[in-house]
Formats: C-alpha cells, structure tokens, sequence
C-alpha cells in the first residue's frame, strides 16, 4: 500500500474501525478483520465504486435487491417527503398511516388476482416468520390445530431468523444454533443437473419425480398434520436453481389434493425478476401466500410482508379474535411512501416488459453461448437471473474436488476486473439490476469471460483439472 495515497490512507482507517467495530452477517469475522472489508461508497444506475475509486459492475442487484439501480431520484423525493410529513407511526392500537393503506392497495393490484390483504413486515425474513405464524393460525380457526408442519426443501433459503433459517434447507445454518425448530420437515430440492441428469432423467421427468416427493412426505407425516409446503419460484441463494417446467404445477396439483396451503417465497423473484411480477406466474402456479421483500423499494428502504389470498384471508376476518402477532415498523410510512414510488417507477419505465422481452431473452441467448468454455458445464436463466455451473470435466461433468474452492477463485477474479458475481459452492450466480441494457450486458458477458478465463489459467497452474 502507498502510505502516501489519500485513499488508500482513508481506506485502512475505515477498515481498522470495521474491523475492531462491525460484526457482518455470513462471515468469518476473524478473516475478514485479517483482510480487511471492501469499502462501498457510491452507486449510479449499475455500477458502484469503493473507497479507492475501482468501479465495479453490480451484477447481483446489491443483494438482489436494487431492481431499478442506483441513483433513481423518486424514490429519494418520496423517503425525503415523507420524512418531512410523518416519519413514524406504528400500525398497532387501530391505526394507520396514508402510505401503508395506499400501499396495500397497489399490492392488490400488481399481485395475481387471489391477493387482495397484506400484512407489513420489516424484511423478507420477518415475512417468513409471519408465514409460519399465520399458517397455523388459520388452521386452529378451521378447528384443525393440529396441522402445524411445513414442508421446505433442502437448499431452499428463506431467510436468516430462527423460522426464516427453520424453513430453509442450508445445512451450515441448521448446524448453528439447534435448528430447524420443531414443525418444520424437508425434500430434496429439483436440481435436474445435480439429481436427474445422473440417472438419465429428462428434465420434464425429474421436475414430476422432484414434485412426487411432496406426495410421499405429505403421506408419511399424514396429511391432516400438514399445514403448507413453502418454495423460491426459482432457488436464489442456492445457487440460481431454475426448477423444470413440469414441477411447480405439479405440486399445486398435490397440495390441493391434500389440503395443503402452498406458499410462494418471492423475496428474490418478486417485482419483475423473473419477467413477470411475480415468479409463480411465470412458473405457472398460484400460491395461496406470497412472501415479499426486496424488489417491492428497490432495496433503498427496508420492507417486506406477505400477501394472503382470500381462501386464507376470509377465515382470519370472518372467524375474528387476534392475531397475536407483529413488528413495530409492519407498514413503516416512509418504506411504504418508498414502495409506492417504486412501483410506479417500474410502471412508468415498463421495466417487467423490458425484462420479459427485450434483456432477459437477451442475457438467456448470451449465458447459454458460455457453454463452449472449458469450466462451463452447464447454464440457467429465467429473466434476469442467471448462474454457470464450473466442472472440472465438462465432458463427463465432472465436479471440482472439495479441497478446491473453484467459486470462490473465480469471484475474486471477478472483483479485481470490476465485477460483483456470487459465488455459490461451483456456481457462478447473477442477478443485475432489472434496468441494465444490452449494451451493459455486453459489456458483463466481457468480465464474466475475462474472468473465467483467469480463472481456468489457475486451475491449468496449480494441478486442479488433473
């Protein structure tokens, strides 16, 4: 480091304080505080840059989150008008606040026709909470309290909270802290590559064989025990899995010849992700709550909730007695004033059409060309979300070793060449933000094959591919 470079001086000071001060979520402290943290200072449209001034091309969205990009001037007039008018008022003791009703009822009108009722959360793992909550709630008003399980599935996320982690299939998080709690069961997830292609499965087989495995839990734990079944539309955090056609109709299918409420988990998908507003109507199911977050104020302010269609909705109303449940900032003005200029953002710009016609074919046409690199063995997408799955063997699909860390090579690559990739076991994820161009997309299909390249020079360098 040149001691005598302002920035990089600025940079080790900030780093010192993080180090000594700052406790980040999924990280080994003890390294990172070794390393030193990245320091992010400003964002415009899909890029940001640190504290040293390397720009960097934010392919995953911050985290998933930042759909219309950075900089977008309404959403600041909003948060900033709304301070100025009402900053806080909780939605308890029968009350609410103008931005959290107008908000519910633009929900209702971007949401499949079912939705009609939400309930505010702080984020997408609040909203899973609440999901656990309100699910057996609306089973004990049915007279039938003993449906408390929920089906998950392994390698699901559903968020980092004792139920949202619960509901989650990640084995490193269940590890810590004595989780799942009780009532929570799992299947194996519908990863074609890593389950079906093996035994010879064509894809539209595995996703019916994948969704048959709900049938057979549901059936041993008893059906009448069984309160819903809870999925991603498509897999984020574990990697960018894009589910056969044939699977998600198929488990509509079973949860409705069993009872079972079916709950969508949109805090990735949601809000033009996928090409549609909301994921399970690009995959073709109607769920009977959906999870949101992120997407819902382009991640500028923290909000979440879930959205209650009337079969579940009705029962809470009409049965009446309280719900015991809730959080301080459910409905928080200024997030929800937030929300509204988002979506009305999205409307105006015609942004999930942009995604659904224009750079998601786009990005699918330029991912799929990534299939003639060496490490590439296999690629996904589905609107603007898409991963590359790193072999060391393409042709027989051979993985990478576990004493090689082949991900996590390639995205320190990626962050020396200016670009934010994820890194997911050997997958290489993305996730832009929904505004980025074809132009941009050139320009990410650049670094990303920069990158591999590098990447496939130090497999070749230190013996990985033998």
């Amino acid at each position: 480091m040149n001691a005598r470079d302002p920035a990089q001086r600025r940079t080790a000071s900030l780093q010192a304080a993080d180090a000594a001060h700052f406790l980040h979520p999924f990280t080994d402290f003890k390294a990172l505080a070794q390393k030193g943290v990245r320091v992010i200072e400003r964002g415009d449209n899909i890029y940001l840059w640190d504290s040293e001034g390397q720009r960097l091309l934010d392919a995953m969205s911050g985290l998933w989150c930042v759909n219309l990009g950075y900089g977008q001037q309404a959403l600041v007039d909003a948060a900033t008008h709304q301070l100025q008018t009402l900053p806080f008022y909780n939605a308890f003791f029968q009350t609410a606040t103008v931005p959290a009703i107008e908000l519910a009822q633009v929900l209702a009108q971007v949401t499949p026709p079912p939705f009609q009722h939400v309930f505010f959360s702080g984020s997408g793992s609040e909203g899973n909470d609440t999901v656990v909550r309100m699910v057996r709630r609306y089973w004990s008003v049915l007279g039938q309290p003993q449906r408390q399980v929920i089906i998950g599935r392994t390698n699901g996320y559903h968020g980092s909270t004792v139920a949202g982690a619960s509901l989650g299939g990640m084995a490193g998080m269940h590890a810590q802290g004595g989780l799942p709690i009780p009532g929570i069961e799992h299947i194996e997830q519908p990863y074609w590559w890593l389950h079906g292609r093996p035994h010879g499965l064509s894809p539209d087989a595995f996703g019916l064989q994948a969704a048959g495995w709900l049938e057979k839990r549901i059936l041993a734990l008893g059906p009448e025990n069984v309160a819903a079944f809870i999925g991603e539309p498509v897999q984020g955090a574990g990697g960018v899995i894009v589910p056969p056609a044939t699977y998600w109709p198929e488990v509509q299918r079973i949860c409705q010849k069993y009872g079972v409420l079916l709950v969508s988990d949109e805090v990735i998908c949601g809000f033009g992700r996928t090409g549609q507003w909301f994921g399970c109507e690009t995959l073709g199911y109607q769920p009977d709550l959906m999870t949101f977050a992120k997407g819902v104020t382009s991640g500028y302010i923290p909000l979440g909730g879930v959205m209650v269609a009337d079969r579940v909705a009705r029962v809470l109303i009409d049965q009446g007695g309280e719900f015991n449940h809730g959080y301080t900032y459910s409905g928080h003005p200024v997030a929800c004033a937030v929300a509204l200029a988002n979506i009305a953002l999205l409307q105006e710009l015609k942004v999930v059409e942009h995604v659904r016609n224009d750079v998601g074919p786009y990005l699918a046409q330029c991912f799929a060309a990534l299939q003639d690199h060496p490490l590439v063995g296999d690629t996904q997408s589905l609107g603007l979300m898409a991963a590359l799955l790193l072999v060391k063997d393409k042709n027989r699909g051979t993985p990478f070793g576990d004493d090689v860390d082949i991900g996590m090579a390639c995205r320190q690559h990626c962050f020396s060449n200016g670009l934010i990739m994820r890194a997911v076991g050997d997958r290489m994820i993305i996730a832009p933000p929904l505004v980025i161009t074809r132009a941009q997309i050139d320009e990410m299909m650049a670094l990303i094959r920069r990158c591999l390249d590098l990447t496939l020079a130090d497999a070749q360098r230190s013996g990985w591919l033998n």
